[in-house]
């Protein structure tokens, strides 16, 4: 795969081994459509539970609205642009002369939010499967057995550049398409919650924005500040009484469960949501399977979980049964489990200040509307 920091390197061997990839019998994939709430109060107008430690029962993370809010105005442009792309072999200079016709891809459509969150959503022309917000929904795909990249698929779409970040592949059909003589640039990921504005300033450089990239990332980053901090105002104050929490990686069907520890940026999601989390209290780094002495030393309060992906074990039900040990739990004695759809609870990007919204409504007052 193409040269990843850290966390982004450890994602892209999951997907390697096919747990990402939607591959294996039975493993779900993205939703067709991201199912959304509407709007709704601000964060401090809720009625709150007076302890949220002692909730019970699971519920779901909704956005507000799937769109994706463009900078205004027309993004100014300079091409021809030559930039840095992140090749697994090391970084390779790639030219872009046209935007006309753009592919972002990747595992959770993270990039093709922020092409359109720069105002280039009209120069779209495909999509992978976890690209669903309302503007691109409707393009032809260019992955299939989960997010393989189809090159026939691409090819047919004529593209002038393809963004991705290589974690959706195999890398060398996207070298292929690169030879084919369409620009291919491979970003650098680091999930967590500034990625979302350094995703902005790497994808307004390719398609020749810097000035839209910077406007982006200052505006993204600002709205993320602001979203964590209105969440810290309905968390509880006190370290001991904030909810412990973890990210459990879900493929039942094929008997895939993941702890998603320090680095993986479910731990930097946890502490925006004002919470405590226990895989980096156990000393669990990265992404490794789930031990029952570890979920059992973690004792969370509350298990955040991929929407398809607790399906896949038959909901909250069947997760209890196949893994005893997090019955064991008080997540597990409590049934708190918050899901939200796979492409947007690790997306990272334009909708992170929105997904921070929703997962803090469903952990503080799941039963507010």
């Amino acid at each position: 795969m193409t040269r990843l920091p850290r966390a982004g390197a450890a994602l892209a061997a999951l997907l390697t081994v096919g747990l990402l990839a939607g591959c294996a019998s039975g493993s779900p994939q993205a939703s067709s459509e991201p199912t959304t709430a509407g709007a709704r109060v601000p964060l401090s107008e809720l009625q709150l539970a007076p302890d949220p430690r002692d909730l019970h029962g699971e519920s779901t993370a909704l956005l507000g609205t799937a769109e994706i809010t463009p900078l205004p105005g027309t993004p100014a442009q300079e091409l021809p642009v030559t930039v840095a792309s992140h090749d697994r072999g090391g970084d390779t200079r790639v030219t872009v002369k046209s935007t006309k016709r753009l592919l972002g891809i990747d595992i959770s459509g993270t990039i093709a939010a922020t092409i359109a969150g720069l105002g280039f959503a009209d120069s779209l022309v495909g999509r992978d499967v976890s690209t669903t917000f309302p503007a691109a929904a409707k393009l032809p795909l260019v992955t299939s057995s989960g997010h393989s990249v189809n090159a026939e698929a691409v090819l047919a779409l004529k593209p002038t550049l393809i963004v991705t970040d290589g974690t959706v592949g195999p890398a060398d059909v996207l070298l292929q398409l690169r030879d084919a003589g369409i620009p291919v640039v491979f970003v650098a990921r680091e999930p967590g919650l500034a990625d979302s504005a350094d995703l902005a300033r790497q994808v307004g450089a390719a398609l020749g924005a810097p000035e839209a990239g910077e406007r982006l990332a200052t505006r993204l980053q600002q709205e993320i500040d602001d979203k964590v901090a209105e969440i810290a105002a309905i968390a509880p104050a006190t370290p001991a009484d904030r909810v412990r929490m973890l990210f459990l990686y879900i493929r039942g069907n094929s008997g895939i469960y993941y702890l998603f520890g320090e680095e993986s940026g479910a731990d930097e999601l946890i502490t925006g949501l004002g919470g405590v989390d226990v895989a980096g209290e156990i000393g669990w780094s990265g992404m490794k399977p789930m031990t029952d002495e570890a979920m059992i030393a973690a004792n969370p309060d509350l298990i955040l979980v991929m929407t398809d992906g607790l399906k896949s074990t038959g909901g909250v039900d069947g997760l209890l049964t196949a893994r005893p040990a997090i019955a064991l739990t008080a997540a597990g004695q409590h049934r708190r489990f918050v899901d939200m759809a796979d492409g947007e609870i690790l997306g990272f990007g334009p909708r992170t200040p929105d997904v921070l919204d929703a997962l803090a409504r469903a952990i503080y007052a799941p039963s507010a509307k």
